[in-house]
């Protein structure tokens, strides 16, 4: 069921991993790619799994949707958590994904009921450790 819009379909795992992220929280992240012109999972973080861990899973040099289950302490001492898509677009992969991964984007993340803080990485210092915590507070 591609869209004609975007020409891209979206896998149905992709759905059902995220609603169990969001539903079970027994995901830290979830990594998709575009592969044959749809939407698939590529990597799933257990719930022990760091930020950390997750950063070190994107390719350094392509393009990959992903979502971050982000917990943590509000100043009143309260334990929270939002849930973060992250639109990794290295300055190093090809301007064609670039274009293929800017012009599916929204129509993908539409598919994804839930996400709270959007953000466009083009490098590892655009999605710090620091640049979530502030924006998720």
């Amino acid at each position: 069921q591609a869209n004609a819009a975007s020409g891209m379909a979206v896998h149905d795992d992709c759905k059902l991993k995220f609603l169990e992220l969001k539903s079970k929280r027994n995901y830290r992240y979830i990594i998709f790619k575009i592969e044959d012109q749809q939407v698939v999972l590529e990597k799933l973080g257990g719930p022990e799994e760091s930020y950390d861990d997750f950063t070190k899973s994107l390719p350094e040099d392509e393009c990959r949707y992903t979502v971050f289950d982000f917990d943590f302490v509000t100043s009143e001492n309260c334990q929270k958590s939002k849930i973060f898509f992250i639109a990794w677009s290295p300055d190093t992969s090809k301007v064609r994904m670039k274009m293929v991964y800017a012009s599916s984007k929204d129509r993908f993340k539409r598919e994804l009921d839930g996400i709270q803080v959007e953000l466009q990485a083009t490098d590892p210092s655009e999605m710090s450790f620091d640049i979530i915590k502030s924006r998720a507070l």
